[in-house]
């Protein structure tokens, strides 16, 4: 993994970084696990219906396997490649059946490895079974939450959250913002943390690599007319003026608790996560 820092010869190069895995195979992505996906954003009618976004370069949608049932079914790594879709890096995985299915790669993967998901696989980087077969300490990743829905927690790049203990019939876990949480014993998770971990280290250096990516200039409400925004307005630059934030349709912003009370995940969390 490496840090490509360009030469600050033009304006939009000042700055800018990408993140070159060494890993990454030299492929076109595997056809048969490709969909097409359609425009979300933009306008509809005329009217913009999802602000901020649109646009972007086209991409094509890789079908990822977040459950890997093919259980005591041994794979092997064809190639790691990039997914436009996600930050974490996905792996092609070559079963002896000739099955072929995109995983997300875990940290170290490389082509030619081994890996194999079930009850019975053994417990190393990137083979996938049930939390009350892993050893205390573990890093782990695409965790399931309700057993044999697939993976649904920690899926970006660089994420893990390390397995604490086994306590009768649940699994308690400490994520990366140091919440703790309890799941099934039963439930699935692939033993490593996600690749790329140097994702958050990129930076993208000109506003056209965010245009690329479908998202569109955010203009502050401050910068607004009073009759756009209830920030706009006043001569030079003003503060709000209101008891609180808000947005442009009046509903209260920046720092408004949105977690509903009495959620339905409530008891499964011990601890919250840590606040900066």
């Amino acid at each position: 993994m490496a840090i490509k820092v360009y030469k600050k010869n033009t304006a939009g190069r000042r700055n800018m970084s990408i993140v070159k895995p060494d890993n990454l195979t030299d492929k076109k992505p595997e056809k048969s696990l490709l969909a097409p996906m359609t425009q979300k954003a933009g306008r509809s009618h005329g009217k913009i219906s999802t602000r901020h976004q649109g646009g972007g370069h086209k991409r094509r949608y890789r079908l990822v396997d977040f459950k890997q049932q093919k259980f005591g079914v041994l794979g092997r790594v064809v190639a790691i490649e990039k997914d436009p879709n996600r930050s974490a890096l996905i792996a092609l995985i070559s079963y002896i059946d000739g099955d072929k299915k995109y995983i997300l790669a875990t940290e170290g993967m490389k082509a030619g490895m081994e890996i194999m998901s079930g009850v019975d696989a053994p417990i190393k980087k990137g083979n996938r079974t049930v939390l009350k077969n892993i050893p205390s300490g573990t890093a782990i990743s695409n965790i399931e939450l309700i057993a044999g829905k697939g993976g649904q927690i920690t899926r970006s790049a660089g994420s893990g959250a390390i397995l604490m203990a086994i306590d009768e019939k649940m699994a308690q876990l400490k994520m990366s913002s140091g919440e703790i949480r309890i799941v099934s014993k039963e439930c699935y998770a692939t033993i490593g943390r996600v690749s790329n971990f140097e994702h958050s280290s990129e930076t993208l250096g000109k506003a056209g690599r965010n245009r690329w990516k479908g998202k569109r200039p955010e203009v502050r409400g401050s910068a607004m007319n009073p009759v756009d925004h209830p920030h706009g307005g006043g001569e030079g630059k003003q503060g709000i003026g209101l008891k609180y934030p808000k947005t442009p349709w009046g509903k209260p912003a920046l720092g408004k608790k949105t977690r509903k009370k009495n959620r339905y995940s409530d008891k499964f969390i011990v601890k919250r996560r840590i606040k900066k």
